[in-house]
């Protein structure tokens, strides 16, 4: 529960560490920028015009665009998706990218905003790390975000939160379903949670 609540408002406020008065805001195409940008959007957003359903539509397209959510997937599914069929491995992608998206869309709006720190930008080739941290009226959480570079920018393929993967927790639970079930229990798990009308 402690996870899923830092990670809900890791994706919400964003707060730069200390800057010259008066200097602009400055965006490119670095990861911390990147990531930047895409938070900030979020603020808005949360904090915008709109009722709930508006607002979850829009995170939801502006989350697609930076979260690489097939990388997550595969991460998270770890060795489930050995021996699977192609048409298996792509409805589950499918079905985690619309579970993912949504889940974290709708957790953003259910928490006031905290305040939200950048710590180092780490960038090695094609990978790289952005550390930040949340921070509420009596904690901080440290929330690092693993990005890969792709054609079409950088994007984030993990988060970890006080050094636990996103990904390695999503890995934990499914392995525990389909050890429990089956793969194909694990898909009708997803699409069930798909389906249902989102939490109002």
């Amino acid at each position: 529960m402690r996870l899923a609540l830092v990670i809900a408002l890791a994706i919400v406020q964003v707060m730069p560490l200390a800057a010259p008065a008066g200097a602009p805001a400055v965006f490119n195409d670095g990861p911390m920028a990147r990531t930047r940008n895409v938070l900030e959007q979020s603020s808005v957003i949360v904090k915008g015009p709109g009722d709930r359903k508006q607002k979850l539509t829009a995170l939801s397209e502006l989350l697609r665009d930076y979260l690489d959510t097939e990388a997550l997937g595969r991460l998270a599914a770890g060795k489930n998706l050995e021996g699977r069929s192609d048409a298996e491995v792509k409805e589950f992608l499918s079905l985690f990218h619309e579970f993912f998206v949504r889940t974290y869309t709708q957790r953003l709006l259910l928490f006031d905003a905290p305040d939200f720190a950048y710590g180092t930008e780490t960038v090695s080739g094609e990978t790289a790390r952005v550390a930040t941290e949340v921070v509420t009226s009596g904690d901080r959480f440290a929330v690092d975000y693993k990005l890969r570079k792709t054609p079409t920018g950088w994007r984030a393929v993990d988060i970890e939160v006080e050094g636990v993967s996103l990904a390695g927790n999503f890995r934990s639970q499914f392995d525990t379903a389909v050890a429990k079930d089956s793969f194909q229990g694990l898909l009708e798990r997803l699409r069930a949670k798909v389906a249902a009308p989102p939490a109002g």
